[in-house]
């Protein structure tokens, strides 16, 4: 999710035992359709062209852990109401690294301990796994983040260094803290940490389904990070752009030698997130499965909003733009595209449930128009995922940030206000946007 003063999350705690229920074992060669996969511009799901309404759900493991964190009795709800609205496809964050930067979640996946990983976190994931594929749901689960709030790359260089950057540090303007987070790349043991967790999560058995990984039809995409940026600033951009390839080609490699049934996308933001070069979006793609997208017009501050009726207007003809701009980069590479992440602030930027969503609501309406538009083409895009579902969450605090160790989980992380970009459950008019584009996409052929 976000740009500059976005992501944010994740450091946990809790080393418990080494990998026990993570066996590695070998794909079992289930029937291809049981899996989405690409035909040229296409996902395809049981010789059927595959098409989606998404919703971003983070703490999806976290309510599923069976620990005093966890909510299962949440959970279930939630997923019983995101799948009333006919959201078939979650993005849920996989891991998350434990670390004293600021506004990261604790507790979390894995920590400074080589091979002590949280089992209670990976039961939890287990537990949503099998309860998506009760609901005909898809997962695509990112494994690792840009951005500091789920420890990220950023705690990987706080293991391996001992230094780290707080995003927002007035010390640090700026694009210093990217700049910083993407010397990941270069940090061979750094990454080797990464594909240490990479190598335990793709050959695990599921606690509760005790299936493997590897053969589970629930999961869509392994995603190699959250917005994972090549460097904050231009310069930093393309002298990285090198080591970043690199990252992305020995990642991809490493989970397909694991697993070839599953896809393999970046979780990349798209232009915004490559300092606008569109090639290196090209090339960072050039060994993915499919192109991501991105949108986030106040973070990028193509809307104000604190006055949303007076840049609305110029705020929507760029995020017409930038969505024109991924279908033909997706064209040009010929592959799917999904616009994974898009997110816009309730009226007059509140975050109470209950407040206005006027603007919000305009915004989802646009996105799903355009969505809605372009599948009819039958060009590339194939589903969307907005950001994201609150549900029954609320904030505990008066300054709307959730604190360290809380567990009233919402769309926005711990480096954000809890209901900016939520939606939340009492959302009735958004909601009635997400079911009615549901049903559109559904009626497609």
């Amino acid at each position: 999710m976000v740009e500059m003063s976005r992501r944010s999350l994740i450091a946990g705690a809790a080393g418990v035992a080494l990998m026990a229920s993570a066996c590695t074992t070998k794909a079992t060669a289930l029937p291809a359709n049981d899996f989405v996969t690409v035909e040229g511009l296409h996902f395809k799901h049981k010789g059927l062209t595959y098409r989606f309404v998404g919703a971003n759900i983070w703490y999806g493991a976290y309510l599923g852990a069976p620990a005093a964190f966890g909510n299962r009795e949440r959970l279930l709800k939630e997923l019983d109401d995101l799948k009333g609205l006919g959201v078939t496809n979650l993005r849920v964050l996989a891991s998350s690294e434990l670390s004293l930067i600021n506004n990261s979640l604790d507790p979390a996946f894995s920590s400074k301990n080589k091979g002590v990983y949280n089992q209670d976190l990976l039961n939890g994931l287990d537990f949503l796994l099998a309860e998506m594929a009760k609901r005909d749901m898809k997962a695509v689960l990112y494994l690792t983040n840009f951005w500091e709030w789920s420890g990220g790359m950023m705690a990987y260089l706080d293991y391996t260094t001992g230094k780290f950057i707080n995003n927002g540090d007035p010390k640090y303007p700026w694009p210093a803290f990217a700049d910083y987070a993407s010397q990941f790349y270069s940090d061979k043991v750094a990454v080797g940490l990464y594909h240490d967790y990479v190598r335990m999560l793709v050959s695990r058995t599921n606690s509760v389904t005790k299936t493997a990984y590897i053969d589970d039809p629930t999961i869509m995409s392994w995603q190699l990070s959250n917005e994972p940026r090549p460097g904050g600033g231009p310069e930093v951009a393309a002298k990285n752009m090198p080591v970043y390839l690199q990252w992305i080609t020995q990642t991809t490699n490493l989970i397909r030698s694991l697993d070839k049934n599953h896809l393999v996308s970046l979780g990349h933001e798209g232009l915004m997130g490559a300092v606008g070069n569109e090639q290196f979006v090209i090339d960072a793609h050039k060994d993915i499965d499919y192109l991501t997208a991105h949108i986030w017009p106040q973070n990028w501050s193509w809307v104000d909003g604190k006055d949303l009726p007076g840049t609305f207007a110029a705020g929507e003809a760029k995020v017409r733009k930038y969505i024109d701009d991924h279908i033909a980069m997706a064209e040009k590479i010929k592959k799917p595209l999904v616009f994974e992440e898009f997110g816009f602030p309730r009226d007059d930027v509140a975050y109470e449930p209950g407040t206005p969503t006027i603007w919000k609501d305009k915004f989802y309406s646009m996105i799903y128009d355009a969505v809605e538009t372009a599948v009819k083409t039958q060009g590339p895009v194939m589903g969307s995922n907005f950001w994201a579902w609150g549900g029954a969450g609320r904030a505990l605090n008066k300054d709307y940030h959730m604190r360290r160790g809380e567990t009233a989980y919402v769309g926005d992380p711990p480096h954000e206000p809890q209901g900016w970009y939520s939606v939340f459950n009492t959302d009735a008019s958004t909601q009635a946007l997400i079911k009615a584009h549901a049903e559109a996409i559904k009626a497609v052929k």
